[in-house]
């Protein structure tokens, strides 16, 4: 799996649009959830890149402008702005410290995963079968982005 996190993260977050996509998250308690999700997973990508580049946080924010970002900070950040438990933020903030990058892939994944599908769908025009895509694209099985972008946003022949 190393150097697949994307693929696998990327899936995850994915799926989660497909269901809304798909009409299962009509319930306003299943959609108010997913944004909760969604939200923790945006915050986690500003939470790792500042604190494992140690940048200063910007001086147009409101959040402790020009300070550096820290552990202290990132919890603080993120029990503002994610409805969990702090020690549930707190083991977020370890992992992420642990595995640079992980908390990114999340969302990086997400984003290609959508991009290649856009790109299929485009170049297979009314043709497209969504269910056939997903399961070419599992077949395949993890890989990184580059080669997984490739390789599912480019038409192939379903005979």
């Amino acid at each position: 799996m190393a150097g697949t996190s994307g693929y696998v993260e990327g899936w995850g977050l994915y799926a989660e649009r497909l269901m809304g996509e798909l009409g299962y998250l009509e319930n306003p308690d299943y959609y108010m959830g997913m944004l909760d999700a969604q939200a923790l997973r945006s915050v986690r990508v500003i939470v790792d890149i500042g604190m494992h580049l140690g940048l200063k946080i910007p001086r147009f924010s409101e959040f402790h402008p020009g300070e550096i970002w820290s552990g202290d900070l990132a919890l603080e950040f993120m029990r503002e702005r994610v409805h969990f438990p702090a020690d549930f933020i707190v083991s977020e903030i370890d992992r992420y410290l642990g595995i640079p990058g992980q908390a990114i892939s999340y969302k990086v994944g997400e984003k290609v995963w959508l991009e290649a599908r856009d790109a299929a769908k485009q170049s297979a025009g009314s043709s497209f079968d969504l269910k056939a895509w997903h399961n070419h694209a599992l077949k395949l099985g993890p890989m990184g982005l580059g080669q997984m972008k490739r390789e599912l946003g480019e038409p192939r022949n379903t005979d």
